[in-house]
């Protein structure tokens, strides 16, 4: 048999099942601001971004047929309201492509890494490779533009030196020793995918339609500004500078550019991707207090994860991915 016509797996399926629900979703954001967007450039990258995914997203659809699974529903014209007025900066826009790209990076290497068939493997190559291109594109625009803000630096060590005992791990009480280069990485990735993720629930609160689902956008508005000053305290605690907030690149219109279930489900997307991110920093922390604030958010955020769900499934806005097959239904229904 040729390796191309093995079928693919449940794990391969549940990959472009996730690519397709998330891609779309984001995509629908994409067109938005590719309309309201003013600056050149950055109308550049969008339109960019958004003729990627629609490549994408018809080999996608053509893995599943293939296979005999249905194109899942996702996201589309509908969710959009082209009569809606700016909700965000330039500025902000650019940040936001920037950021889900780097979310979409990690999709896609997850992606790969479940696949085993060498035309789906190389699919993932190939989104992997335009993410990567984005990536680039849109670090030289913020920085072009003075709006990347780099991570604090450090000073070099005359010599390499050993961890030299426990005290290395102590943060609750005495002396604290100073944050590590490793510890940095998942602290800088966190602070920015938690500033985006307070901003959007802003700006969503001013323009959704249900009254439970603004609730939940004041409420995880709230979540993502107590895990902001958290981090940020650990880093203004070794007097090291923390990112800026992006609140006023939101507009005051009260106009939806989306569908209630395009926001709430963006949301959720945001917080579940970013629970990876939590678990990179609580892996890569040495250091006791800042183990423990990881722990803390992941485990908030799981309850926030919940309510989510919750709000999605009252709503019947949650699409339900692939199941293995229920052998005792089958059984009971013979």
């Amino acid at each position: 048999m040729d390796k191309g016509d093995f079928k693919l797996t449940s794990a391969e399926i549940g990959t472009l099942w996730g690519e397709y629900i998330n891609g779309t979703a984001v995509d629908a954001v994409n067109r938005y601001m590719l309309r309201i967007v003013e600056d050149e450039n950055i109308k550049t990258l969008f339109d960019e971004a958004v003729t990627t995914y629609g490549k994408q997203k018809q080999q996608i659809a053509a893995f599943l047929e293939k296979e005999g699974f249905p194109i899942p529903i996702g996201f589309n014209e509908s969710d959009l309201n082209p009569r809606a007025q700016r909700l965000f900066s330039d500025a902000f826009c650019l940040q936001y492509l920037h950021i889900i790209t780097l979310h979409g990076l990690l999709g896609h290497i997850t992606s790969l890494s479940a696949s085993v068939r060498k035309d789906l493997r190389e699919f993932y190559d190939g989104c992997d490779n335009d993410g990567k291109n984005m990536y680039h594109k849109t670090i030289e625009l913020l920085l072009e533009k003075g709006l990347f803000q780099r991570d604090p630096y450090f000073y070099p060590g005359e010599t390499p030196e050993y961890v030299q005992g426990q005290t290395f791990l102590h943060g609750f009480f005495g002396d604290k020793r100073p944050l590590a280069a490793t510890e940095m990485i998942a602290l800088s990735f966190n602070l920015k995918k938690k500033i985006l993720e307070k901003t959007l629930s802003i700006a969503f609160s001013q323009v959704t339609q249900q009254e439970d689902v603004r609730k939940f956008f004041m409420s995880t508005q709230e979540v993502s500004n107590a895990q902001i000053q958290t981090l940020s305290d650990i880093l203004r605690g070794d007097h090291l500078p923390v990112p800026t907030s992006w609140e006023t690149e939101i507009t005051t219109s009260t106009v939806s550019p989306f569908s209630d279930k395009l926001m709430l489900f963006h949301i959720g997307f945001l917080m579940q991707a970013s629970q990876a991110y939590h678990g990179t920093g609580l892996a890569s922390a040495m250091r006791i207090d800042l183990a423990a604030q990881y722990e803390k958010i992941i485990l908030r955020n799981l309850m926030v994860t919940k309510e989510w769900f919750d709000l999605m499934t009252k709503h019947q806005w949650l699409e339900q991915p692939p199941l293995a097959p229920n052998r005792n239904l089958i059984a009971n229904g013979k």
